[in-house]
């Protein structure tokens, strides 16, 4: 018996139908649906014999969808419902029972719940090994010299290693979100039926403890309705996702001819069908248009979600394609970004000929003025005539004569040609975070450490 007279419209059906794509619930519904009857057998709703009629039949449905057997029904609405179809088609009515005191709207929450919780732990165990990547090539290029840049200009110069830990550091940032995830699927929906409670005394946090959760949802109409966990996940994803396209754009600059500081292997780059010489780095192409794909799909949740009013809406099945796509995404470019960064060989000449550029030593000429008593704005003026003269010249800053200095700059002696040797512009670079060795082998040891700890 039906409450509707009318069969669904074709174009409706399809609309409203997620089988295609929540398939990939399954295992987390039937781990759910298991914990789910043992409760009901702990707490007198249903038999123990039921109990072990329901475990014996979901243990078949998991068994067919492991080895890609199970076959979905035309009049399958998702996943959820194809699960329970085929347990009563195996154990008869009994299989009717796994739905007491639950609704599809706990059930669902606590599978995206479970899933999220999933692919969080997995993206944790990527970054942690992008991020123990970029340390060992750091090391192995401790102290190559190449210029560091504001607006993308020569700015100061740097080691490799403290440009390569710069992006460390990004990473375990993002970890620390991914962290915040596993806290933000903490409390178990399961339980809260509907929207009101169910009626049966259930015990919940036995279902939490079995499913790995911390805690139950306190609120029945918070627990159906919550789908922050996905936006949080989301929203990690899609700064990590950022962080990739920022790495992916230095390696497509630095692999260029006009750069060439580096050369990505040939297990990450691709060839032109017109032009043989081409070598092209599409891996790190590729991982500056993924960064937009995930953060759209972060907007396009909170443009589902902004709107609603409690407590379950249709409007939420649409959480799953944005989290699921999101999902593959990051995971293919976290995989290929640590792949890309232990290929990539870089020249050692010329990313020197570039630091040595005299004109990226002209912050260091004008503190030399500042211990001298200068006031910075004023020594800054005095190096930037200098450097003007240089360039109107076409000669480097130590080409400048002493009568040279003497007019232009006349606080300054032979020691501003022993500053110009461009050993000391990376070595002057004392302070916490700087970019003078002691300062980079100390932030190695941290970033070590923080692996270590964070792998435990």
């Amino acid at each position: 018996m039906s409450r509707f007279r009318d069969p669904q419209d074709a174009a409706f059906q399809a609309l409203n139908s997620s089988i295609g794509f929540d398939y990939r619930l399954a295992p987390y519904d039937i781990e759910g649906s298991i914990a789910h009857a043992r409760m009901l057998a702990a707490s007198a709703i249903i038999s123990a014999e039921d109990l072990d009629v329901l475990e014996s039949g979901l243990a078949a449905v998991r068994a067919e969808i492991d080895s890609d057997t199970f076959a979905v029904a035309p009049g399958d609405e998702d996943i959820h419902m194809a699960i329970e179809r085929r347990l009563i088609e195996i154990v008869g009515p009994v299989g009717g029972k796994l739905h007491t005191a639950r609704s599809r709207n706990d059930q669902v929450a606590t599978d995206v719940a479970m899933f999220v919780r999933a692919h969080t732990l997995r993206a944790r165990d990527q970054v942690l090994e992008l991020m123990r990547t970029l340390v060992d090539v750091a090391e192995a290029h401790l102290d190559w010299s190449m210029p560091g840049y504001t607006h993308l200009q020569r700015a100061q110069p740097v080691y490799l290693s403290h440009h390569l830990l710069a992006h460390f550091w990004r990473f375990r940032r993002d970890l620390q979100r991914f962290n915040f995830c596993m806290t933000a699927t903490d409390d178990l929906p399961l339980g809260a039926g509907a929207l009101a409670g169910v009626n049966f005394d259930t015990a919940r946090m036995s279902v939490a403890q079995d499913l790995g959760f911390a805690g139950i949802a306190e609120n029945s109409m918070d627990a159906v309705s919550n789908r922050d966990f996905v936006l949080d996940f989301l929203s990690a994803a899609s700064t990590c996702a950022t962080h990739l396209s920022q790495l992916g754009a230095e390696v497509v600059l630095w692999s260029s001819e006009e750069f060439g500081f580096c050369e990505p292997s040939d297990a990450f780059a691709s060839g032109s069908s017109l032009m043989p010489q081409k070598k092209n780095p599409d891996a790190a192409e590729l991982l500056r248009a993924k960064a937009p794909r995930v953060v759209a799909h972060l907007t396009a949740l909170h443009g589902v979600l902004h709107g609603l009013p409690l407590t379950y809406n249709k409007d939420l099945q649409e959480d799953k394609e944005h989290l699921f796509d999101a999902v593959d995404t990051l995971d293919l470019s976290l995989e290929a970004a640590t792949g890309m960064l232990r290929g990539l060989t870089f020249d050692r000449e010329r990313l020197a000929a570039a630091a040595g550029d005299q004109f990226l030593a002209a912050t260091d000429v004008a503190d030399l003025l500042v211990r001298r008593g200068m006031p910075f704005r004023e020594s800054h003026g005095v190096v930037a005539g200098l450097v003007r003269t240089a360039i109107e010249r076409g000669m480097t800053l130590s080409e400048l004569t002493r009568q040279d200095l003497a007019e232009l700059a006349p606080q300054l002696d032979d020691e501003y040609y022993e500053v110009l040797a461009s050993s000391s512009w990376l070595e002057s670079k004392v302070s916490e975070g700087g970019t003078s060795l002691p300062r980079v082998r100390e932030q190695m040891a941290q970033a070590r450490h923080l692996i270590a700890e964070a792998a435990d």
